[in-house]
């Protein structure tokens, strides 16, 4: 089959550096886009389109490239949501005769200022297996609201005892090896560390996050506190302290995973032996999330101020813009609160064991300011900084465009300064 070039975005547009939720108007969209597209309604859809793209691309003209692809791909039997960056939704189109994306994008009166099928690629294989040294076998973590699954990895041809690193995944749902197919995200960080731990000689336990993967449970997205999230990793640690083949559990976490990690090694202290953040906010989630905020047009960032304010009272907003449901829609307000109340300095300072911070300096989602608060923090802690990392953990230079792009490169390695440093310190903890 020939290559479709449907429409042309007559728009252009940025990624943005955190995930986001498919906004209701884009589902309706897509909802209408399928019904009137499979019962030959082109006008119906057009109708919709912006005076700009209207100008671009007439009803008629339209009309007729629809027919065209009709005949080509058949009916359009289901879309599925990939991603939302504004104002750009990401959908997978399955038609009779192939597969696409389907790209829409909005104005602020909900009409189409875009609209384009482009060929649609599986996404590269993230599940390959680990190094032959390492052998991996599933953990279970029975909890009130389901069961917390992971693998832990270890040196196959250990025989003394050897230490253990857990891993915490950061923000979003993140499964154990570092992906997550609603963020677009595939970066197999977590397998990489698990591996170049476990080559020498050091044990580590990755999980997937409640809600994610292999860990569903039945809770629903409403009733997730932060809270819960630091109570997995409390459970975890107690499974590894039972398990004799351990001499030392080091607890590690990564961005959001950083703060989780703090307050489970803190109520265990007693088990675990010392503490790394990677990546880590050194301010409260407020003003990480304000900070992040400032890239958006204003008026979405004044109503999200609008409703941190609400929350600091403790007050949940229903009545939520639906341009920003991907960062504070109603259903996540209750967790945002539970997550505002820590402050990652404050927090770090708690901690009496060993503590490795890193940070890189091209992450474009925590500043190497973050890192030093974390230090001021705890100033015993080691500050390790690592040119040329950013937010994923890998080589990255600061362009936002090329430096994003490494979130769909599972092949691509750990940045070598990070596993270094990672490893000599799990070797040096008493």
């Amino acid at each position: 089959m020939k290559k479709i070039a449907f429409f042309l975005l007559t728009i252009l547009f940025t990624v943005k550096i955190f995930a986001q939720a498919e906004p209701p108007k884009y589902m309706v969209t897509a909802i209408q886009f399928k019904k009137f597209y499979n019962a030959n309604s082109p006008d119906s859809i057009s109708k919709d389109f912006s005076p700009e793209m209207m100008a671009t691309l007439p009803a008629d003209k339209f009309k007729t490239t629809t027919t065209q692809l009709r005949g080509q791909l058949g009916q359009l039997l289901k879309t599925e949501f990939l991603k939302y960056n504004n104002p750009l939704a990401v959908y997978k189109a399955t038609f009779q005769n192939g597969t696409f994306l389907l790209n829409i994008s909005l104005n602020n009166k909900d009409q189409i200022i875009g609209l384009v099928l482009t060929p649609y690629q599986e996404s590269a294989k993230i599940d390959a297996g680990i190094d032959p040294s390492i052998t991996e076998s599933p953990i279970l973590l029975k909890t009130l609201s389901g069961t917390i699954s992971g693998t832990l990895a270890v040196p196959k041809d250990a025989k003394d005892k050897f230490p253990v690193v857990l891993i915490i995944a950061g923000s979003g749902p993140v499964d154990r090896n570092g992906n997550s197919v609603k963020l677009n995200l595939a970066t197999n960080d977590y397998k990489l560390m698990a591996e170049a731990l476990g080559k020498s000689g050091i044990a580590s336990l990755r999980y997937d996050k409640r809600m994610v993967g292999e860990s569903p449970g039945s809770g629903k997205e409403s009733e997730l506190r932060f809270d819960d999230y630091v109570d997995d990793a409390i459970g975890l640690i107690n499974l590894l302290k039972d398990d004799a083949r351990f001499s030392k559990i080091i607890v590690m976490g990564h961005s959001e995973g950083s703060l989780v990690g703090m307050l489970a090694a803190r109520a265990t202290e007693t088990s675990v032996n010392a503490f790394i953040s990677l990546a880590g906010a050194g301010r409260p989630a407020e003003e990480v999330l304000t900070e992040q905020m400032k890239s958006q047009p204003q008026y979405l960032a004044d109503g999200f101020k609008k409703i941190m304010d609400s929350l600091r009272h403790g007050k949940v907003q229903k009545s939520v813009d639906p341009s920003l449901y991907f960062i504070i829609r109603p259903s996540i307000q209750m967790y945002v609160m539970s997550w505002c109340r820590f402050d990652p300095q404050k927090e770090i300072k708690k901690l009496k064991i060993p503590t490795l911070i890193v940070q890189g300096t091209t992450d474009l989602q925590v500043t190497l300011e973050d890192a030093d608060k974390l230090k001021k923090g705890k100033s015993t802690s080691i500050l390790t900084i690592i040119h040329g990392m950013n937010h994923v953990l890998k080589d990255a230079p600061a362009d936002k465009t090329q430096n994003l792009a490494t979130y769909n490169q599972p092949d691509l390695p750990l940045k070598p300064e990070l596993v270094t440093s990672v490893i000599d310190f799990v070797k040096g903890v008493k």
